[in-house]
C-alpha cells in the first residue's frame, strides 16, 4: 500500500510540475523568440530603406560596406535583391543560399508583403531565420532586403530553460517523496499492526494466551479508533475461545469421575439383576462404555488444541513404535500392517504430534478395514514436507463426505454401526495444523481409504527447536 500512494502522490506532483513548468518553458521561448523577430525585422525594414537610393542608381557600393559591418558586429547576414530575384548587394561573399521557406519569404517581399512570424522554434531545429522586407521607391517595388540569422544563441537558451524546468520538476518529486514517506508511515503506521496483530490473534487463540494489543496512539484518529476497537475484539476473541476450551477440558475430565463410579456400580449389579432387566442392564453398560469413550476423545482434543513447541522430530522411530504398538489388535482382527516408502526423515512438529495422528487414523483404519484386508503405512518427502500415508482396505467413504470426515463428532451415514466418538480425524487433523500442516484424506484406486498428514519438512542443517519458526 505504501508503493501505492506513493505512486499517487509522484503522479499527482508530476502532473503538477508538468502543468506549470511546460506553459512556463513554452512562453519563455516565444517570448525569446518574438523579441528576436522584432529585432531583425526592425533591422531588415531599415536595410530595405537604406537600399532605395542604392538600387535605384545602381551603386551598391557603399551599400556594401554597411552591409559587412553589420555583419562582422551581429553575425547576421544580409543581401539585397532586385526585383528579378538577383544579389546585388551582401554582405559576406558567397552570398548565404536559401532553402524553400527563405525563397518563399523573398518572393511575398517582392510581392510587396510583409515578413510574417515564424512558428515556434524548437531546439533541435537548426533552420536560421529568413527575414525579407521589400525596397520601395515611389510605392514601387524595386527589390527587397533579406537577413539570414542563426539561430544558435536562441536555440540553446530554450535548451538551458527546459533544462531548468526538468531539474526543477524532478527536485519536486524529490522533495514530494521526502514530505510523503514519513506521512504514508504514519498513516500506514496502524495498518501493518492491524495486518500483524491479526497473526499474533490467532497464534495467541491456539495458545490459550493474550493477544498483544496492537493500537499505539499513533497513526490518523479513524485509524487509531479502529485500532482500539480491534483490540477490543482480540480480547473478547481469545477468552471466549480460552473458555470454551478449558470448559470442554474441565467437564471431560470432571466426569470422568462420576462416569467411573457409574461403570463399577453397573458392573457390580452383574449377577444380581433379574432376568428381565438383563437387557438393559447391558444396554446401560453399553453406553457407559460408549460415554467413556467419548469424554476420552474430548480430552484428546482439548489436548491437540494446546499450542506446544514445535521441535525438530525423527519420523522413523515415531512410525515404528505405533505400528508395533497396533500390530497385535490388527493381527487379532485378521489384518495386516505394512511399512514402505523412504526412511531418515525429520519433520517438524510438538513432541508426541507423530503418535497422536497415527493412533487416530490407525484406530479408524482398523476398525473399518475388513479381515484378511492391509493397513499400509507410507513415508515419503516432497521438497518442503514430509507425508506420513495411512491406507486402509474398508469401504471409504463417498466423494462428497471427505471435506465433512475431519469435523467433530461426524459419522459417515454408513457406519453409524461402528463403535466410535467421531472425533478421530477431528483430532489427527487438529494436531498437524497446530504443526503447521495439513491432514488430506483421498480416494485411491483399489477402494478403501488414505489418510495423508502432512509435516513441514527439516533438514539435516536445521536447528532443532523451532519454537519461534
Amino acid at each position: 500500500m505504501r508503493a501505492r500512494l506513493l505512486v499517487i502522490v509522484l503522479f499527482l506532483v508530476g502532473m503538477l510540475a508538468v502543468g506549470l513548468g511546460v506553459p512556463l518553458a513554452l512562453t519563455n521561448a516565444q517570448a525569446n523568440q518574438l523579441e528576436l523577430f522584432t529585432d531583425r525585422l526592425t533591422d531588415t525594414i531599415f536595410y530595405a530603406s537604406l537600399a532605395e537610393r542604392p538600387i535605384t542608381e545602381a551603386d551598391t557600393s557603399g551599400l556594401e560596406a554597411d552591409l559587412r559591418r553589420y555583419d562582422a558586429v551581429y553575425g547576421v547576414a544580409v543581401m539585397v535583391v532586385d526585383r528579378g530575384g538577383r544579389v546585388v548587394a551582401t554582405s559576406r561573399q558567397p552570398p548565404p543560399v536559401l532553402d524553400d521557406a527563405g525563397r518563399r519569404r523573398v518572393e511575398l517581399a517582392l510581392a510587396n508583403r510583409r515578413s510574417e512570424s515564424y512558428p515556434p522554434l524548437l531546439p533541435w531545429d537548426d533552420r536560421p531565420l529568413v527575414l525579407a522586407e521589400p525596397v520601395l521607391v515611389d510605392a514601387e517595388v524595386r527589390g527587397a532586403a533579406v537577413t539570414v540569422s542563426p539561430t544558435d544563441a536562441l536555440r540553446a537558451e530554450e535548451v538551458r530553460v527546459w533544462s531548468v524546468v526538468a531539474a526543477a520538476g524532478l527536485l519536486a518529486l524529490v522533495l514530494a517523496v521526502l514530505v510523503a514517506l514519513p506521512i504514508v508511515r504514519w498513516i500506514l503506521r496502524p495498518v501493518r499492526r492491524l495486518d500483524e496483530g491479526t497473526g499474533r490473534v490467532a497464534a495467541a487463540v491456539l495458545a490459550g494466551a493474550d493477544a498483544e494489543p496492537v493500537a499505539d496512539g499513533s497513526g490518523p484518529p479513524e485509524l487509531r479508533r479502529l485500532s482500539v476497537s480491534f483490540d477490543r475484539m482480540a480480547e473478547t476473541v481469545t477468552q471466549a475461545y480460552s473458555a470454551q476450551r478449558a470448559f470442554v477440558a474441565d467437564a471431560s475430565h470432571q466426569l470422568r469421575n462420576p462416569l467411573t463410579a457409574l461403570r463399577l456400580r453397573l458392573s457390580n449389579l452383574e449377577g444380581r439383576v433379574d432376568a428381565a432387566a438383563v437387557e438393559d442392564h447391558i444396554a446401560a453398560l453399553e453406553e457407559a462404555e460408549r460415554l467413556s469413550t467419548l469424554l476420552d476423545g474430548l480430552l484428546a482434543l482439548a489436548r491437540a488444541e494446546r499450542t506446544a513447541p514445535v521441535v525438530v522430530v525423527e519420523v522413523d522411530p515415531a512410525v515404528a513404535d505405533r505400528i508395533e504398538a497396533w500390530r497385535p489388535l490388527a493381527e487379532h482382527t485378521g489384518l495386516r500392517l505394512v511399512r514402505c516408502g523412504e526412511h531418515g526423515l525429520s519433520a517438524a512438529a510438538p513432541v508426541g504430534a507423530i503418535e497422536t495422528v497415527l493412533d487416530a487414523v490407525l484406530d479408524n483404519a482398523v476398525k473399518f478395514s475388513p479381515p484378511g484386508g492391509a493397513i499400509t503405512v507410507r513415508t515419503g518427502v516432497t521438497s518442503s514436507h514430509v507425508e506420513i500415508a495411512v491406507r486402509d482396505t474398508g469401504p471409504g467413504l463417498g466423494p462428497d463426505e471427505l471435506e465433512r470426515a475431519t469435523d467433530r463428532f461426524w459419522r459417515s451415514p454408513g457406519q453409524s454401526n461402528v463403535e466410535g466418538s467421531g472425533l478421530g480425524l477431528a483430532i489427527a487433523a487438529r494436531t498437524v495444523e497446530v504443526a503447521g500442516g495439513g491432514l488430506q484424506l483421498e480416494l485411491p484406486e483399489g477402494g478403501g481409504l488414505q489418510v495423508i498428514a502432512r509435516l513441514r519438512r527439516v533438514l539435516p542443517e536445521e536447528p532443532g527447536d523451532l519454537a519461534d519458526g
